[in-house]
């Protein structure tokens, strides 16, 4: 990696965060590892969306250990995709990603997302799903299959025919791209993911697929009912297409 300017901001991190208190700092201390190691300049922001546990408490005395962190202290919860919106509109990297608080996706990961940024591409996903991504610890078969069943019926609800992994949370952009799509999205919650890849397809953006490492949260209480929420709010970013809101 070639050296950058250090007057402006290269990288934003940011992490929604909902009641991970006992998981953040380390984290955060994984991730400010790795960057303090580059040479470009970072910031890494945290947005706590509403934890009534101490979230934002033990992000808020870790601060000095860690630079450039900032704490978004929201009093209310509003969804990960109200989060995430909230953070990646108030970063100020040239290039922004965002990632999840367990550390699923190791931050070293975005050694395979920053070149495709330096050859023009503007919106690059992590994806679990192709050739040259690693699952260190995998899911039961039984979800695997309804993952694939469930993933191929929002592609075609979606219009995001042959992404098969729209919800890793490891996603990044540009600059240009974010202020274009977050500006326009409007589902909070499930289908969040979703909703920035049809936004960024409807604009023309290439999406460009890396594959990751990824580590299994067997503590994940996503199932069946929040399968359902989110194909109702598929439809939801159908309906506005069709609409013409995202107009």
């Amino acid at each position: 990696m070639k050296q950058y300017n250090n007057t402006t901001i290269y990288l934003s991190v940011i992490i929604p965060a909902y009641k991970e208190e006992k998981r953040i700092v380390n984290t955060l201390r994984e991730i400010d590892k790795y960057l303090s190691r580059q040479s470009y300049n970072y910031e890494i922001i945290v947005v706590n969306d509403g934890a009534k546990d101490k979230t934002a408490e033990v992000v808020k005395n870790i601060m000095p250990e860690i630079k450039n962190l900032r704490l978004i202290d929201n009093k209310g919860n509003h969804g990960k995709g109200f989060v995430v919106r909230q953070g990646i509109l108030q970063a100020k990297g040239k290039y922004r990603v965002f990632t999840d608080a367990d550390n699923s996706t190791s931050i070293d990961q975005i050694e395979k997302m920053l070149p495709e940024f330096e050859k023009g591409l503007e919106v690059v996903i992590g994806s679990r799903d192709i050739k040259g991504s690693e699952i260190a610890v995998p899911q039961a078969a039984w979800r695997i299959m309804l993952g694939n069943i469930f993933n191929l019926v929002v592609q075609v609800i979606s219009g995001l025919l042959g992404i098969w992994d729209t919800q890793c949370g490891f996603k990044g952009f540009s600059a240009k791209a974010t202020e274009d799509i977050f500006t326009k999205c409007k589902i909070n919650r499930f289908a969040f993911d979703v909703e920035v890849l049809v936004l960024a397809k409807k604009m023309g953006y290439k999406i460009k697929e890396i594959p990751v490492r990824w580590i299994n949260d067997q503590a994940s209480t996503v199932g069946f009912k929040s399968m359902v929420k989110m194909l109702i709010e598929v439809f939801q970013i159908r309906w506005n297409l069709l609409t013409r809101k995202y107009e």
